[in-house]
């Protein structure tokens, strides 16, 4: 089982854009083969000094059963569009790709 964590930037004052464009997604990407999870999730406003703030950014937690499952999701149509959709809203996109310690 891999986790994957990627971090979407936005630009300033976009980031509910893409966060809907986002939630229309989810449904048909948890009906992929290998997809165990996809949660998009944002900064919590907490005013605490070890906390790294991250307003314009949309993390995606996700599980996929393997790598290639992973590889067939970011080939896949509804992704191609998606990623056509809101192309011009992102900054940058920063992709983990993590495995259980042993």
């Amino acid at each position: 089982m891999l986790t994957v964590v990627a971090e979407i930037c936005v630009k300033p004052g976009r980031r509910q854009v893409v966060l809907d464009a986002i939630n229309q997604l989810i449904p048909t990407v948890l009906e992929e083969d290998g997809c165990h999870q996809y949660d998009a999730l944002v900064d919590h406003q907490a005013q605490v000094p070890w906390k790294q703030n991250s307003p314009d950014s949309i993390f995606m937690l996700e599980l996929w059963e393997s790598l290639r499952h992973l590889e067939q999701h970011q080939q896949m149509p509804h992704m191609d569009a998606h990623r056509a959709l809101i192309k011009d809203e992102v900054v940058d996109v920063k992709i983990l790709v993590l495995e259980a310690a042993k």
